[in-house]
């Protein structure tokens, strides 16, 4: 009954939720946020039995979720990205794209998958996230809203890549000229043979294989989205543009996930002012900085 059940009976079966194979789809533990939303439902009828006088208090708010060891992010080094880029030169058109695109937007991969040509202005070099392209056993493929409002966005792109846009959709154009009726117009920049939708593990699965091949070690699509973060950071761009580019709901939510990042980028800032303020210089080193004219070369730094 109700009231016979108990906070430890409730973190019995929160810590098996979390420690022992219970996901119906995978076989595996359930992670730390699917756990906590089983303990969220729990709580509310709870809470209302309190409220209907059932019972005098919620056992829930003394069970706790176990903490889960935090992954360190596989993100690719800018070398290995150059290396990357270099390889992907002599490959499909259409993945070079995908994977570039994922590079330079920092998109989701349903997103990217969700790009439709009627979303591209190749006037202003803009691309707008309006939509993603998802896929579930039960419904198969299908279109959805972003993650978040805030996940509708409009991104810049340099000449590089609305270069390839452009030469992507000139052949893409011709498929459909070419399949006649057998194309199925979808609109969508990144589609199968016959023009439906590309299925979301496609992009994966040919990434995986390409870095197989190459050599390469394999970070997974999503690496891409961090490695595109982690660049704007360290190049000093603040958080709330960074959040804004990712299409985050909060600030805070950038925050969390590459915290570390930022703390690395301060740590840079703190040896950058050390050594702008270090007037601790020799006579030999201050006359080095010196030109021909006895200017110094260096640029002032305005107070």
């Amino acid at each position: 009954k109700l009231d016979k059940i108990t906070a430890r009976h409730i973190q019995k079966f929160i810590n098996d939720l979390f420690l022992n194979e219970k996901s119906f789809t995978t076989g595996k533990p359930l992670s730390r946020k699917t756990v906590i939303h089983h303990l969220n439902f729990i709580s509310s009828a709870f809470n209302y039995a309190v409220r209907m006088g059932l019972i005098q208090d919620n056992p829930c708010s003394r069970v706790t979720v176990p903490k889960q060891e935090s992954k360190e992010k596989e993100i690719y080094t800018i070398a290995e990205m150059e290396q990357i880029f270099e390889k992907l030169e002599t490959e499909p058109l259409k993945y070079r794209m995908f994977i570039m695109l994922a590079v330079y937007s920092g998109c989701r991969r349903s997103e990217l998958l969700g790009f439709e040509w009627k979303d591209v202005n190749f006037d202003d070099s803009l691309i707008q996230v309006k939509r993603t392209s998802n896929y579930s056993p039960k419904r198969g493929m299908y279109t959805d809203t972003t993650k978040t409002k805030k996940s509708q966005r409009i991104l810049k792109f340099p000449p590089i890549i609305m270069d390839m846009l452009k030469e992507h959709k000139e052949k893409q154009d011709y498929e459909r000229e070419r399949m006649g009726s057998k194309w199925i117009d979808s609109d969508r920049l990144f589609v199968q043979w016959d023009g439906r939708p590309l299925h979301n593990n496609t992009p994966y699965t040919w990434f995986l294989r390409f870095c197989e091949r190459s050599g390469f070690r394999f970070c997974d699509l999503h690496s891409m989205r961090h490695f595109h973060a982690s660049v704007l950071i360290n190049a000093g761009v603040d958080v709330a543009s960074v959040s804004g580019d990712l299409g985050h709901a909060t600030v805070g939510t950038t925050m969390n996930i590459y915290c570390h990042v930022f703390q690395e980028a301060r740590v840079k800032n703190c040896e950058a002012i050390t050594a702008a303020l270090d007037f601790k210089k020799t006579k030999s080193d201050r006359i080095s900085d010196r030109g021909e004219d006895g200017e110094e070369n260096n640029e002032r730094v305005a107070v």
